[in-house]
């Protein structure tokens, strides 16, 4: 009975395969290329008998041992060993010229095909899968999945066929002559391949270990990288450059250390099973020796080149095992990832536009894997048009509540209600069009301003209403100074603008989204004053008829909402207007009194420099 590891390895392998049928067109042909090119391989050694008996007696003819020649075709029985030799050498090397041609290039399109299909499959799932997913893995092994495990993949797909097929087709070939041939001497042969079997099998387990360790320390090479590339600011303010090689050498090293272990293995097996089949050729070429009987030079000569022949092909098969193995195991993580739930939406219902009221009730919420509450029986509600305001300190579950409102994370008690609807009722798409998020961490794409303000459904936005939006966040003033002006490129992830042009940026995209509800989380914290004024006046015109969910730590930001709810460890513990709260003298007048402190000795300092 087989073994649950290759039952797996089968099914996954066969999972596999299913990509390459949509390319069974161009897949045939290669096959069949590959069948031309194996053929050749006995013709070959046939050459030689005809060679060593044309040494003896070169006008003997080609085909005077084949009666049927001789009587339907008699001007063909005439060729002489002379003539016919060297004409069909270069006849066999042709037709292998195009069967390598048709084999090799047919199957290349199908394995970029293949390589494009899975690439861009893994990158669309990305795209469905919740953020928890995003938080438990981290990005250079879901880079490097994309990248580096998907070729490892398509050679198990499409290279490992090529050798099993030509590389087989030439083994059958062969064998077939050689029975035909002599018989006897042939079977000598296939003792050996119960021994070829069992190498096979016993190494096959270790090239797939071996071949997962490798791909996940390629993937621990890609995350170094691209940690050192996205932080490369504070790597060298913080002279952290002495580290990051020791990361990524150490990394490095152990991503070679495997790979030489991968290597030591082939190292080992090839040489043994070319020993155990090397071995056998010495048993056969004694017996043939022994045994010659009436069999002329010439059959003799192509009998062991023929069997000679045998070794290579075999010894490839073998060693087709270590590319498959590399390849179940790339599969495996990346079928992982395709096998992933995607964001849950049970949502049916859809609007065209909803008011903007926001009601949420008795909300607790832990995220999954932990019992601790992040929320614990949140409860307000925000009129169409009006500003409520979340404060309290860093943990507080602020943008937590944030996340739950566009549905970023599931929540299980209590309900979220736009609209008197719940938020799980929407459908994910039509719910996250009715909400615009500026969060503190701006995502800028290395794109023009205009394509970064018009992004997504945006696209296509007319040029006046992007300039309308920039004016209305401020940012028209710096856009315009600007080179290019609107079709100027801001670098990765907005890396040549300053922070406060960046969240401008972000402001704008969710003004010309025009959405009824509006989330600011900490979006104006990298402003410097006179920008935070100016995006003020800019939220105060925007936040006419639209309801808006305020998140800050800077308390002059909000002093003008309709409801400001004080948060600590997950709970609402205060909730009033600004003077309300002020002349309550509780948690908020505390928070407002330290702020206040902290921006006189700010001022003093200003006015000192």
């Amino acid at each position: 009975m087989a073994n649950p590891t290759q039952q797996s390895s089968l099914k996954v392998y066969l999972r596999l395969l299913r990509y390459v049928v949509p390319y069974w067109g161009l897949f045939t042909i290669s096959l069949v290329g590959f069948l031309i090119f194996a053929s050749t391989q006995p013709m070959l050694g046939y050459m030689l008998k005809f060679f060593v008996d044309g040494l003896s007696n070169p006008d003997a003819g080609l085909f005077a041992g084949v009666p049927w020649v001789l009587e339907h075709a008699p001007g063909l029985a005439q060729l002489k060993l002379l003539q016919a030799v060297p004409l069909l050498i270069v006849m066999i090397a042709l037709w292998q010229g195009l069967g390598s041609f048709l084999g090799n290039y047919y199957l290349a399109k199908v394995s970029m095909g293949l390589v494009q299909d899975l690439r861009v499959e893994l990158f669309n799932n990305l795209l469905t899968l919740p953020n928890r997913y995003f938080d438990n893995h981290n990005s250079g092994h879901l880079i490097s999945r994309i990248t580096y495990n998907v070729t490892m993949v398509t050679g198990a797909a499409t290279d490992a066929i090529k050798v099993v097929v030509r590389e087989g087709m030439t083994v059958i070939f062969l064998f077939a002559t050689l029975l035909w041939m002599n018989w006897k001497l042939t079977l000598v042969m296939v003792a050996i391949l119960p021994i070829i079997g069992l190498m096979v099998t016993s190494t096959s387990k270790k090239f797939r270990k071996q071949s997962k360790k490798i791909q996940t320390s390629m993937g621990d090479v890609t995350h170094v990288t691209s940690e050192s590339i996205q932080g490369y600011r504070v790597v060298r303010s913080f002279g952290g450059e002495d580290y990051e090689k020791q990361r990524f050498l150490g990394a490095s090293e152990e991503n070679k250390l495997k790979q030489l272990k991968m290597v030591k293995t082939n190292a080992v097996y090839t040489p043994s099973l070319q020993l155990v089949i090397y071995s056998a050729m010495a048993v056969l070429m004694f017996l043939v020796l022994w045994l010659r009987g009436d069999s002329s030079a010439g059959d003799l000569v192509a009998y062991i080149t023929l069997a000679g022949l045998l070794p290579k092909p075999i010894r490839q098969l073998s060693e087709v095992s270590s590319t498959i193995q590399k390849g179940v195991a790339g599969a495996e993580s990346i079928f992982e990832q395709l096998d992933e739930e995607p964001e849950v939406d049970h949502g049916t219902q859809e609007r065209e536009r909803v008011s903007g009221r926001l009601e949420v009730k008795e909300l607790s919420f832990s995220y999954p894997g932990s019992e601790k509450l992040v929320l614990n029986n949140i409860s307000f509600v925000a009129e169409p048009g009006q500003m409520v305001a979340l404060v309290g300190r860093s943990g507080s579950g602020k943008s937590t509540l944030a996340n739950l409102i566009p549905r970023f994370y599931h929540h299980e008690q209590g309900q979220i209600l736009l609209d008197g609807l719940d938020v799980e009722d929407y459908t994910l798409r039509n719910l996250r069009r009715h909400i615009a998020l500026v969060t503190q961490h701006v995502t800028l794409f290395n794109d023009s301003v205009r394509n970064n303000i018009a992004y997504g459904d945006l696209v296509g936005a007319p040029l006046e209403a992007v300039k309308r939006a920039a004016e209305d966040a401020y940012a028209a003033e710096f856009i315009e100074n600007m080179v290019d002006g609107y079709d100027t490129l801001v670098g990765e992830n907005g890396v040549l603008l300053s922070g406060g042009q960046r969240q401008r940026l972000a402001i704008a995209r969710a003004l010309l989204k025009d959405a009824p509800l509006l989330i600011l989380d900490e979006a104006t914290s990298a402003l410097d004053t006179e920008s935070e004024r100016h995006i003020q006046a800019a939220l105060d015109q925007v936040m006419k008829g639209r309801t808006t969910l305020v998140i800050a730590h800077r308390l002059s930001t909000i002093e003008k909402a309709d409801l400001i709810l004080v948060m600590d460890r997950g709970e609402i513990v205060e909730r009033g207007t600004h003077a309300d709260l002020l002349v309550r003298n509780g948690y908020y007048a505390r928070l407002h009194s330290t702020q206040f402190e902290d921006a006189v000795t700010d001022n003093s300092i200003e006015q000192d420099t």
